[in-house]
């Protein structure tokens, strides 16, 4: 397929850019105690994120300047390949346990999280196989079963682990792109309520998931159990106010908050940039979000324009549910804020399906 290929979305790469440049700067922060305090060095966090930062902006660049359709020749592959992984991380002895979650694979404190893999390779195959698929995807059995089939498959196994962080994110772009390619609403509708009906059964299944719940709803009935995240979340995010405490200066990251690199690194944001800093981060992944979607309905085919639309899910989908989280409005799931909180196998796999993003904005009409 040769088209003319123009420059990539300059909005786009200036939000990445600086989402990423701010991450640095609060990864820093955010874990110089917690380094210090483990490692006997304040950069430790920082310099493997720095790493992590630099292997990801160079996969972008590749797959910013390789045509975006080369993709749909390896996307079954790549699905299978990522199906083999989640499998082989719940064998005892090979996968490696983190945070109470069989999901790494690796050595020591260097791994791959295969969920992380499987976000994309979803996305990259039902954007090709929905757009193989448009004269059916309106029916029901043929249409939309066979794609629900596959994604409930990857999501029982990365439940198995159990991550439902990672699977709601999954589930979350996926659906995205079934709507988007024509699927009826009435069907994505009727599965919705199986899917709550689903959703509650897992929660009544796993007693931890229930205190999640009720420690969610009412935190201070067990400020040292199920409600500590969330309150001293709460207690960082409060005293920033409008400017924040300024930078560096905050007092949760001092092992009062669990995770302040990680998953509640928003918290910190706020704690010492304010509400100015929370709101700046925001409003660079809307921006994100909006050449995204621009890019998708400009996109000169039906697989770039999917493709597209999954990769603005992924970033969207997290973002929603980690910020959620640590302002109090969701049960904590232990999700990473995409781009910012740290984490090599996310912000690598995040920069490489950005890049496939910037080459689609290439094309777009």
């Amino acid at each position: 397929m040769a088209k003319a290929r123009s420059a990539p979305d300059v909005w786009m790469i200036v939000s990445i850019f600086l989402i990423l440049a701010l991450g640095l700067v609060m990864v820093y922060s955010a874990s110089a105690v917690l380094a210090f305090h483990e490692f006997g060095d304040r950069f430790y966090y920082v310099k493997r994120q720095s790493l992590f930062a630099v292997l990801g902006i160079g996969a972008m660049f590749l797959t910013m300047n390789a045509d975006y359709w080369v993709w749909k020749k390896w996307a079954k592959l790549g699905l299978l390949v990522c199906f083999g992984l989640l499998v082989i991380v719940l064998i005892p002895g090979v996968g490696v346990v983190r945070g109470g979650a069989r999901s790494w694979l690796g050595i020591s404190s260097f791994g791959i999280q295969p969920s992380e893999f499987m976000k994309l390779a979803m996305v990259l195959f039902m954007a090709k196989l929905l757009s193989e698929r448009q004269q059916v995807v309106t029916s029901f059995t043929k249409g939309l079963l066979p794609p629900l089939g596959i994604l409930g498959l990857a999501f029982g196994l990365i439940m198995m682990q159990p991550d439902l962080g990672s699977a709601a994110v999954m589930v979350g772009a996926t659906l995205i792109v079934i709507y988007t390619s024509g699927a009826r609403t009435r069907h994505l509708g009727s599965l919705a309520m199986v899917g709550v009906v689903g959703l509650v059964g897992l929660i009544l299944a796993a007693p931890y998931r229930m205190k999640r719940i009720t420690g969610f709803l009412d935190p201070w009935s067990d400020p040292l159990g199920t409600g500590y995240q969330i309150i001293q979340s709460l207690y960082a995010i409060g005293p920033g106010g409008l400017v924040g405490l300024g930078l560096g200066m905050s007092r949760q990251k001092f092992s009062y908050l669990p995770e302040p690199q990680t998953d509640f690194i928003f918290a910190i944001v706020a704690e010492e940039l304010g509400f100015i800093g929370g709101a700046t981060i925001i409003l660079l992944f809307a921006i994100l979000v909006w050449r995204g979607m621009r890019t998708a309905m400009a996109a000169p085919d039906s697989f770039g324009s999917l493709l597209a639309v999954g990769i603005v899910g992924i970033i969207a989908v997290q973002v929603f549910i980690n910020v959620g989280v640590v302002i109090g409005m969701m049960p904590v799931t232990g999700i990473t804020l995409p781009l910012v909180s740290y984490g090599g196998s996310s912000l690598t796999l995040l920069l490489t399906a950005l890049g496939i993003l910037l080459n689609i904005s290439r094309y777009s009409r």
